[in-house]
């Protein structure tokens, strides 16, 4: 409840409430907020306190609201630091979740003339081309088109895709991940997107490519992704430069 005689502003104190409800899980992601009228009665304060209390936590990324609907509790996102090289699977089991893998595609194919470059490849070369959903504990948070030299790791089944690619490159084979260069870039989601992804054509996405190198430097995989933009941003610091 609020504290009339606080110091702190009572749009805070609701701010901070509502907060509290959404952190110990019992306003959930989706669930639909009581409506201004309600929260200033509950609260015995002006309804425009409270509207200024939901449209800052609405600007903050904690609330949504649906025109002619309501309020509703946003979904949590995945915040991704853009420092250490990890897979999809180590950064998910990191946060408590299971990971998980839907194969869409699975082929070898001839590399075009983009990727001959990009990986220093002869004419007769061939890239492993996998197309596969991402999952968060069985909820889809990427599609992923991953593009690896088939002389790097010969054998690659879809039994070894369904665990982590990078502890098996690191254990199995020897190979040692060195860095990654990577660019995010906002997009809407495509057709194909939105069905795989259980999004609307259109919503914000983020397409992500990574060009992975082993410690020497080879170029180990291109890697092509889109982003549920409603799970995920990333998180940087920054220092200024003196």
């Amino acid at each position: 409840m609020v504290n009339k005689k606080s110091p702190l502003p009572l749009y805070y104190q609701i701010e901070e409430h509502i907060k509290g409800m959404i952190d110990s899980g019992v306003l959930k992601p989706g669930d639909v907020l009581p409506s201004e009228r309600e929260l200033a009665e509950q609260f015995t304060i002006s309804r425009m306190t409270v509207r200024q209390a939901i449209t800052n936590l609405v600007n903050k990324n904690f609330l949504y609201r649906k025109k002619g609907s309501g309020t509703y509790v946003s979904q949590h996102k995945f915040e991704q630091s853009l420092h250490g090289l990890t897979s999809f699977s180590e950064d998910m089991r990191r946060r408590g979740l299971e990971p998980g893998n839907k194969l869409i595609h699975f082929e070898l194919s001839s590399p075009t003339d983009d990727l001959v470059h990009h990986f220093s490849l002869k004419e007769d070369d061939l890239v492993y081309k996998i197309k596969r959903i991402r999952l968060a504990s069985n909820e889809p948070m990427a599609i992923e088109t991953t593009y690896i030299p088939v002389k790097l790791i010969p054998g690659l089944s879809q039994e070894i895709l369904s665990h982590s690619l990078y502890q098996y490159v690191e254990e199995e084979i020897g190979l040692k991940l060195g860095h990654a260069s990577q660019s995010i870039e906002a997009a809407a989601a495509t057709e194909d997107d939105a069905k795989h992804l259980k999004l609307e054509k259109g919503e914000p996405v983020l397409f992500i490519q990574r060009e992975t190198y082993l410690e020497g430097g080879s170029p180990f995989e291109l890697v092509k992704s889109t982003y549920r933009g409603d799970k995920y941003k990333y998180k940087m610091d920054i220092e200024r430069l003196r």
